[in-house]
């Protein structure tokens, strides 16, 4: 099975699986996670076409709490985790990938119907099939799952500030035919594109339950075949703007709302003024079955790539001296629209929005992927963090948003440098 290879700048394997059994800090000169140090304060550095590289101890990591997790995650500890990439001050220090037998661990229920195999034992959206998931096609490019939302949203960004998209608080229905959308009344009426990037939309949803659940709303959309149709049609349970809930049919109409309003796909749009600017060269987009983009979940990157359009936000919008979302947007974006449930945890623009810790309030900026994916944005540290894996059965262990930043955190040796605005 083809997988995610090691960079050959990264010789991390040599440190042995020594580490887990003994806690002794190696040298920080001798841990060679990346290349050699350079300068931190010089000219700009775009990652446009390759990450410059750099040890954990030049940006003010500590490269032995990296190898420990490194060694964690190979233990098995965190379930299947298929690779982590640290950025800091614009230079990868941390570059592993984890090779799984995809094939054998989800062999099975490949092969067995249900509501992550709904349609076709072949076909994309069975997500136990190696062929889709977790790589496409058995390369290198990664379902994202809902960080597809994250990105999404990145998208409208771009839109809007080439002003191309329509203002945040325009009614959902002026793109849609009214004589042909059910349980109209007036709270769906008053729902914006604004409810939608901020999971507030009112529709009656249940996408609390696990996703292998029948009554699962999501799992019932993506068995059927106009997935905008079924979303829309949905009864309202409550005023637009007033409560979270999680609603991935949601994050599908701006599919559609994109392409109406701007007479744009969002994939091909995405691809000429995000993708390409930014040097993201290859990449998947799955289609629904009405052949739309499959905004609430359907894309694929590399992670490296994944941690350009990170770095992009991180730099409020800017990119090789140019705005590819202005500095507003990108404040709007992560900027808390509504609270959730415990944690302290927060949401945006199809933003995740997290503590720093239960006593620091700062935010770290996060999208959140259905398996395991996971770009993350520490902005006042500069220091960026993508993970991708593929855990998508339920009670079984798994890596978080809360582990990974505060494996991060107690790794930050040098927390006042680096401020990214």
């Amino acid at each position: 099975m083809k997988t995610f290879q090691e960079s050959e700048e990264q010789p991390l394997e040599l440190l042995s699986r020594r580490l887990l059994l003994r806690r002794t800090l190696i040298s920080l000169a001798g841990l060679p996670l990346l290349g050699a140090s350079a300068p931190l304060r010089a000219t700009q550095q775009w990652p446009t076409k390759r990450w410059p590289t750099a040890t954990p101890q030049s940006v003010g990591l500590d490269a032995g709490k990296l190898a420990e997790f490194d060694a964690d995650i190979v233990s098995g500890k965190f379930g299947y985790v298929d690779s982590l990439l640290v950025i800091r001050h614009g230079k990868m220090v941390y570059d592993r990938s984890y090779t799984h037998d995809y094939d054998n661990i989800y062999g099975k229920q490949a092969k067995e119907p249900g509501m992550l195999n709904p349609l076709n034992h072949g076909g994309p959206y069975n997500y136990f099939n190696p062929w889709w998931h977790p790589f496409y096609r058995r390369g290198d490019l990664h379902t994202m799952q809902s960080v597809t939302k994250t990105v999404t949203s990145v998208v409208i960004g771009v839109a809007t500030a080439r002003k191309e998209f329509p203002a945040l608080d325009t009614p959902i229905l002026n793109f849609f035919d009214l004589t042909k959308v059910a349980n109209m009344d007036d709270r769906k009426r008053r729902m914006t594109i604004r409810h939608l990037l901020t999971m507030t939309a009112g529709l009656e949803w249940h996408e609390n339950l696990p996703y292998n659940d029948p009554k699962n709303s999501t799992g019932q959309m993506e068995a059927g075949f106009d997935w905008v149709k079924f979303t829309i049609d949905q009864p309202m349970s409550e005023e637009p703007g007033i409560r979270f809930n999680y609603n991935s049919g949601a994050s599908q109409l701006l599919s559609h709302i994109f392409r109406a309003a701007t007479g744009h796909d969002i994939e091909e749009y995405a691809a000429q003024h995000l993708f390409t600017p930014l040097g993201i060269e290859k990449y998947f987009w799955k289609r629904t079955p009405t052949g739309l983009a499959d905004t609430e979940g359907g894309l694929y990157l590399r992670a490296h790539d994944l941690a350009r359009i990170a770095y992009m936000f991180l730099k409020y919008g800017a990119w090789e001296g140019k705005q590819i979302v202005t500095s507003q947007w990108v404040k709007e974006s992560v900027a808390p629209a509504v609270a959730l449930s415990g944690g302290g945890v927060k949401y945006g623009f199809k933003w995740w929005l997290y503590p720093y810790s239960p006593k620091d309030s700062r935010l770290v900026w996060a999208g959140s992927g259905f398996g395991g994916q996971f770009p993350i944005i520490i902005p006042d540290y500069d220091l960026i963090a993508v993970a991708t894996g593929w855990n998508v059965l339920n009670g079984r262990k798994s890596l978080s948003h809360r582990i990974v930043i505060d494996r991060l955190l107690d790794a930050v040796r040098n927390p006042n440098s680096g401020n990214a605005k």
